[in-house]
């Protein structure tokens, strides 16, 4: 890429120059919220006594905020009484321990209304020396408006982070990597809070090549908040990536392989320095990935004339990732990050089917064999930098980031059509398609404690991004290469959001929480193909979307307390580049793929009301209204009626209702599981092929998660779901699920972790589908490679900072009583 430099200053430039008076006049306004806001802080107290009501003193709590891993030590006085000074409102883990006594690890909710929390602690019933305790986080956990996830239990029997994903309880990922929440419409993917503006498979991609064990949790927000973007129809999945929280140096090696079809091979390195002030990492991570997928489809051409088609593509692909990032508290209220992602791969798709189109009578008219290669390259690097002003000690900040990614997409394709009846003859293709997507963001959040227990949130985002591609391609005529005017293809395109937004939260009557928010998005879009001829589109467009959500609790069952949600948010979901591109994409002789530049964007309204136990979800109900409703569609071609045209088109508009319900025992025991299941029923009414379209249809996500501790250091789990009389974009789907099977052992003082992991055991992940739309008429089954039986090795290694545990038990320079 020798001009991507030149590139890169042309494109920061013209990125500046846009919306330079846009970033200036909210940064004038985001200093003076700032500076004319007075601080104000709170407390919380926590109350330990014995089993008997007695005060303990001089028990040492732990408080840990888990949103940023920020750590609070306390030691209780002579009343049994420990007071946290300004902790923010969010969920923390805290623990408690205590000579004599057995620990306690509790998930509590910071909040403007609940400030104090009392806990009893029980006398051990053994030795010192025989006592050992070991407490677990809940692996689901309610937080506001947002389901957060530790994945540390599914990590261990996974490969990557998408296979974490398909195995986490409530997530449904689909076999092309669309991830799903809870309606139709696919979740907006971010990490470290930053969207990845990528096409689907770039996103695939992407996971596939982060190791599981980066990642420190994965947030899930149904039904985002003012201060996200509001493209997030479909819900956002946030994956927060490990930094380095310890004292001193760690890291860790892993190898691993699985073996289907055929077989997977993977290998990394972790490394961790974190200081006092400093925190630096780096993690590698290596793939050799090779799959098989099978399909198989039958389409009614005619009333007594059908085409049949058996394709099988082998994916082999090579794959590296490295993280890396810096962090830098410039003081206790000051700090600084830096995090960079490469990903490249090399992948080599070969795919070979057979095609025949016969009469009710068996009498065949036509058979073909087809062969398509593919050489794929991918290079994706991303590069954030942020910093972090605390403004005071009550969780008010002013949090600014700039982000840079660019992506590039290089594939080389070489087919040839064998036809054998009614003519031998053959026809022979190759061309090339090169994309590069430049992305740049800049953004500023303020959240502000403000007097009277108000909490504000307001900021705003710039972000813009250029997009080309470029097709070239060839078939040969009389054994001569000329050039293939229909798929040859020359694509630019722009696009600029600019947002803002407002939020404001407090405790009312009745402890009802309430929080509202609008945010402002103006688009600008602008599209323009030159080759083969010279078409444009403009989109310029300002959108506000409110949001609104309220929570109260209803009562305890003992000490858990029972809350309920209530929340509405409208969104937008706007056609990406690969959605409006116009590029033809050769499938096979009888199907390709387009965009449509033509496609306007979606707009959706969401209200769920949902109750949580201890701060776990258990039940969910909720309706989504969605209008200009864009989906993937399969047409006939104009010009060849046997042939398929997968593209995009705005249908009309469409109702969907949804309810969910989760339970389970939380871990901590020797065994724990979660299950659960979730209903959509949807309807549209629009048109479909220019022919009206009333459509509805109901089907069941049912999940489960079990973990239980065989031995001391030896843990079998078992993670499933199971897919009931479901849709995807019109096709309708029978039943299919998976069921995944993991046994881990730890040696070496729990350094060395060996895990045998075994996915979709009994083959059930065969996809039969049929689809009945327009024209259209057709029904088959997919498969991939998935059962698959693999083992994961890792080495955990470290040396602690001498003074790291004497400064864990010191309290205002003060030592602990507790050691």
């Amino acid at each position: 890429m020798p001009g991507l430099k030149i590139y890169y200053i042309n494109f920061v430039g013209y990125y500046f120059i846009m919306n330079f008076r846009f970033t200036l006049f909210f940064g004038l306004f985001g200093l003076m919220v700032l500076f004319s806001m007075t601080i104000s802080g709170q407390s919380v107290t926590v109350n330990i006594k014995d089993d008997e009501r007695k005060a303990l003193v001089g028990a040492t709590l732990q408080m840990i905020h888990l949103a940023d891993s920020a750590t609070s030590y306390k030691v209780t006085d002579q009343r049994g009484r420990a007071v946290f000074e300004n902790l923010q409102d969010g969920l923390y883990t805290l623990k408690i321990s205590y000579i004599g006594f057995e620990s306690l690890e509790k998930n509590i909710t910071v909040r403007g209304d609940e400030r104090q929390y009392d806990f009893r602690m029980e006398q051990a019933t053994v030795g010192l020396d025989e006592f050992t305790v070991t407490a677990r986080r809940p692996m689901v956990t309610q937080e506001d408006d947002k389901m957060i996830i530790d994945p540390e239990p599914i990590a261990s029997i996974s490969s990557n982070t998408l296979e974490v994903l398909e195995s986490t309880p409530g997530l449904y990922v689909d076999q092309d990597g669309g991830i799903f929440l809870s309606s139709a419409t696919p979740a907006a993917v971010y990490i470290n809070g930053r969207e990845q503006k990528m096409s689907s498979q770039d996103i695939t991609n992407l996971l596939r090549n982060l190791p599981p064990g980066s990642v420190q949790r994965i947030e899930v927000l149904r039904t985002p908040s003012s201060r996200y973007d509001a493209a997030s129809s479909g819900g956002i999945i946030n994956i927060i990536l490990k930094k380095g929280v310890k004292l001193g140096r760690f890291g860790s090696v892993n190898a691993g392989m699985n073996q289907g079809l055929y077989g997977n091979r993977t290998a990394g390195f972790s490394f961790n320095n974190s200081g006092e002030k400093s925190t630096s990492y780096i993690n590698m991570n290596y793939a050799n990935n090779n799959g098989l997928e099978e399909l198989n489809m039958t389409r009614t051409l005619w009333t007594d004339t059908t085409l049949s088609q058996m394709a099988k593509n082998k994916q082999k692909s090579h794959r590296v990732f490295m993280g890396y990032g810096y962090n830098y508290d410039l003081n206790e209220n000051l700090g600084f990050n830096y995090d960079g992602r490469i990903n490249t791969s090399l992948a080599d798709n070969s795919s070979l089917s057979n095609s025949f189109i016969e009469t009710s009578e068996n009498i065949r008219l036509m058979e073909s064999r087809n062969i398509l290669d593919n050489i794929l390259r991918f290079l994706s690097i991303q590069q954030d930098l942020g910093l972090l002003y605390k403004l005071d000690t009550s969780g008010s900040e002013l949090d600014t980031k700039l982000s840079y990614s660019y992506t590039g997409n290089t594939s080389d394709q070489n087919y040839l059509n064998n036809y054998s009846i009614p003519f031998n003859v053959d026809i022979l293709g190759e061309g090339q398609n090169i994309q590069n997507r430049h992305f740049l963001i800049f953004q500023s959040d303020l959240t502000k404690q403000l007097p009277f227990e108000f909490k504000l949130e307001t900021g705003f985002k710039s972000a813009s991004q250029m997009y080309d591609s470029d097709a070239d391609y060839f078939k040969f005529q009389n054994n001569i290469l000329i050039n293939d005017s229909q798929r040859t293809n020359t694509f630019n395109y722009e696009e600029s959001i600019n947002a803002a937004y407002f939020q404001l939260s407090r405790t009312l009557f009745w402890k009802i929480l309430l929080k509202a928010g609008i945010r402002m998005e103006h688009t600008y879009m602008m599209g323009n193909q030159t080759v083969p001829v010279d078409t444009n589109f403009l989109v310029k467009r300002f959108d506000w979307f409110p949001y609104v959500y309220l929570s109260r609790p209803l009562f305890n069952i003992g000490e858990f307390e029972l809350r309920t949600y209530l929340i509405y948010r409208k969104t937008i979901s706007r056609p990406d580049y690969q959605n409006l591109n116009p590029y033809i994409k050769y499938i096979d002789e009888f199907m390709y793929e387009t965009g449509n530049p033509s496609l306007k964007p979606q707009f959706t309204e969401n209200y769920e009301a949902n109750i949580s136990f201890d701060e776990r979800p258990l039940f969910a109900i909720g309706r989504t209204h969605t209008r200009d409703i864009f989906s993937s569609v399969v047409y006939e071609d104009e010009n060849q009626g046997e042939v398929l045209v997968r593209t995009y088109d705005n249908l009309g508009k469409s109702t969907e209702t949804y309810f969910r319900a989760m339970a389970g025992i939380p871990p901590g025991k020797k065994y724990f599981f979660i299950l659960g299941g979730q209903y959509n029923y949807i309807e549209y009414d629009g048109y479909y092929d220019e022919k009206p379209l009333i459509y509805e249809r109901g089907g069941w996500r049912l999940f489960t998660f079990h973990s239980l501790n065989l031995f001391k250091e030896t843990k079998l789990t078992m993670s499933g779901f199971m897919m009931i009389n479901g849709n995807y974009n019109f096709f309708e789907l029978d039943d299919f699920g998976a069921l995944n099977f993991g046994i881990s052992q730890t040696f070496l003082d729990k350094n060395l972790l060996i895990n045998i992991s075994a996915r979709d055991v009994l083959r059930t992940m065969v996809t039969k589908f049929q689809l009945n739309q327009g024209t259209i008429q057709s029904y088959g089954d997919r498969y991939t490679d998935n059962q698959r039986i693999g083992i994961n090795i890792r080495y955990n290694f470290g040396i602690k900072k001498k003074d790291e545990m004497k400064d864990m038990f010191q309290i205002n320079g003060q030592e602990s009583p507790a050691l």
